[in-house]
């Protein structure tokens, strides 16, 4: 083929990268806003926008205001994820809980751990205190608190914990899990002291606090008094050996009272008898001076 030919054979056009030469301003925008990931912007901006040219905003307060909008929504997200990376049976928080039902519970000392600060200084937490009085609520709340200052949670019950570091010894993947546990900013021990341990199940959990001691914060819940600790883990120098480092820079939460859940109970049945007998009311008229008698 001739030189000529060739120079008349058409040369197609060099491809741009996709999205950068083609399409429509608010289908390029919207490719790049979804690869930078700012997911509040693509969907608020149009609407923004609007609100800017109806008050008058110049471009600079525009952007801010679409930032921030970002910032609220991306810290939403994340107290989220780190809510569902707790794995907290029940979302519970302190405006929910009744104070008045408990008052040997210290309001003004719950409060103050709830602003976090303990964690910063890896102190512990202990609810001690009879079934039914809240210690479970106070224990979420307190996690819940951490989770929206920036703290990871992880919450679990005794038996449940020793349940999964017998399995991981079995499945050879004990060190990984210690090594979880013991990254994680606050742990949230549930119910100690419901289920006796086997030696071998004290032990592992004696680990457990050995490891975060003075390295992250723990929140127990306990039924028992700590002189009853020993019928838990069975022996008495184990016992004593995680006392000492459990309470050596802790926060003590007694919990004594009546059952929150009875009384809970009891006010509901109360209820349901006023409301049947109400229902059951008959009204009497006296065609004369027209007295209505309930009978």
């Amino acid at each position: 083929m001739s030189a000529a030919k060739k120079a008349d054979k058409p040369v197609a056009a060099e491809t741009m990268p996709s999205g950068t030469t083609s399409g429509t301003p608010q289908i390029l925008l919207a490719h790049h806003l979804k690869q930078l990931r700012l997911p509040t912007i693509l969907r608020e901006y149009d609407k923004v926008a609007r609100e800017a040219a109806r008050e008058g905003i110049d471009h600079t307060a525009y952007l801010l205001r679409l930032v921030e909008l970002e910032l609220i929504d991306r810290e939403r997200r994340v107290v989220e994820r780190r809510i569902r990376q707790a794995r907290f049976p029940a979302v519970k928080s302190l405006d929910t809980f009744d104070f008045v039902a408990i008052p040997s519970l210290n309001k003004m000392l719950v409060l103050e751990l709830a602003r976090c600060e303990y964690i910063l200084r890896r102190d512990n937490i202990i609810a001690l205190g009879n079934s039914g009085t809240g210690k479970t609520h106070i224990g979420l709340s307190l996690g819940l608190a951490a989770c929206q200052k920036g703290f990871s949670v992880a919450f679990t019950t005794a038996a449940s914990l020793v349940h999964q570091l017998m399995e991981a010894r079995d499945e050879r993947r004990l060190l990984k899990l210690q090594r979880d546990l013991a990254a994680v900013k606050l742990l949230i021990i549930d119910e100690l002291g419901y289920v006796p341990l086997s030696t071998t199940g004290a032990e592992l959990l004696f680990e457990v606090f050995s490891q975060r001691y003075e390295r992250g914060s723990t929140i127990v819940t306990s039924n028992l008094p700590f002189e009853e600790w020993t019928s838990v883990f069975g022996v008495e120098r184990l016992t004593g050996a995680l006392l000492d480092r459990l309470t050596h820079h802790v926060h003590i939460l007694s919990m004594n009272g009546e059952s929150y859940r009875l009384t809970q109970s009891a006010r509901s049945r109360k209820l349901a008898v006023t409301d049947a007998n109400d229902q059951s009311a008959v009204e009497d008229v006296d065609p004369d001076t027209g007295e209505i008698t309930v009978r």
